[in-house]
């Protein structure tokens, strides 16, 4: 790869930089040359970025194949798997942008010029805490980013009527499934955590990422967590990522973790009683999936229990591209 240029990446000369990028990889040596490729068009326009990708200890060799791609990352390499959200932190610490931070999964390949789109939308309001680019899938088509805030109807009406004919009915869906909703400026409780541009001044309000979630809803809770301080997020169409998504639907072990993860995050902002309520519909609706021989949902029901531990323990086995696996 082309060193970058004065207008490109890697800009920073010592200097707090205007722009970050932070990405978390764990095993993606198959993926993580051309996200690095894309970078430098992505960033054009901006006077001073910088790169951070922290590696969670990946045993296929990802950060000495950073090293040599790009020697303008600030590359961090972690002990041990700390998951996205403990990842993150450390890319925090590494320093942030005094305009913007810019968090990319490692197969989520942003489009040149994008990150512009994404600092102008949020300087140009000073309530808006999340920038949500377009999400696409490998072919260029929509992909459904928006979400809504978990609740127990929402729980009710996906374990009743599924996912996808839930989202039909706002009370009853958190996703949001209708593509004329995708459109300028529109805004969710939160966005799929594949790409999320954050101002300066909304990360030193809400601080560092909650670890408690070591994979899954650490996005939810960090944008309800800015929701809470009055920032909003808004969508933009006018700046794209590429990214095909994870296995989470196919893997026991990962559906496990999304969950429990889930049930953690309700049981965070609600009470015990609605809390308790919330855990009977997901054991029932994991349960019943699992009876009919589904080897993820049996993995789900298991662990919402706690027969099977807590999954945050099997963290050896989390072996995936995207770290947020959507």
């Amino acid at each position: 790869m082309p060193a970058p240029t004065s207008n490109e990446v890697g800009t920073d000369n010592g200097s707090e930089p205007h722009v970050v990028v932070i990405a978390v990889t764990y095993n993606a040596a198959d993926i993580i040359e051309e996200f690095l490729r894309a970078l430098p068009d992505a960033l054009r326009g901006i006077d001073s970025t910088a790169v951070t990708i922290v590696d969670n200890a990946s045993s296929d060799g990802t950060a000495d194949l950073v090293e040599t791609i790009a020697p303008w990352v600030r590359l961090v390499r972690s002990n041990e798997n700390l998951g996205y959200a403990g990842g993150i932190n450390l890319g925090y610490a590494r320093g942030l942008g005094k305009r913007g931070t810019y968090i990319l999964n490692p197969d989520a390949v942003p489009a040149a010029d994008s990150v512009r789109v994404l600092l102008d939308v949020v300087e140009s309001d000073p309530m808006v805490g999340v920038a949500a680019p377009m999400i696409q899938n490998a072919e260029g088509r929509l992909k459904f980013s928006l979400r809504r805030e978990p609740t127990l109807l929402r729980a009710v009406g996906e374990s009743v009527l599924g996912g996808h004919r839930a989202a039909r009915y706002a009370p009853l869906g958190d996703m949001i499934r209708d593509p004329s909703a995708y459109t300028e400026g529109a805004t969710a409780d939160w966005a799929t955590g594949a790409a999320m541009f954050l101002p300066r001044r909304a990360i030193d309000a809400v601080g560092p990422w909650d670890e408690q979630f070591f994979l899954y809803s650490e996005e939810t809770d960090y944008s309800l967590r800015m929701r809470d301080l009055g920032y909003r997020l808004y969508f933009t169409p006018r700046a794209t990522v590429r990214h095909p998504g994870g296995d989470m639907s196919r893997s026991p072990f990962l559906w496990s973790l999304v969950a429990t993860s889930r049930m953690r995050l309700y049981r965070k902002r609600h009470d015990p009683i609605r809390s308790t309520a919330y855990w009977m519909v997901q054991v029932l609706n994991e349960g019943v999936r699992a009876a009919l021989g589904r080897p993820t949902h049996r993995a789900a029901f298991r662990a919402l229990l706690g027969i099977g531990g807590d999954p945050r323990d099997r963290r050896h086995e989390a072996i995936l591209q995207s770290p947020t696996g959507v």
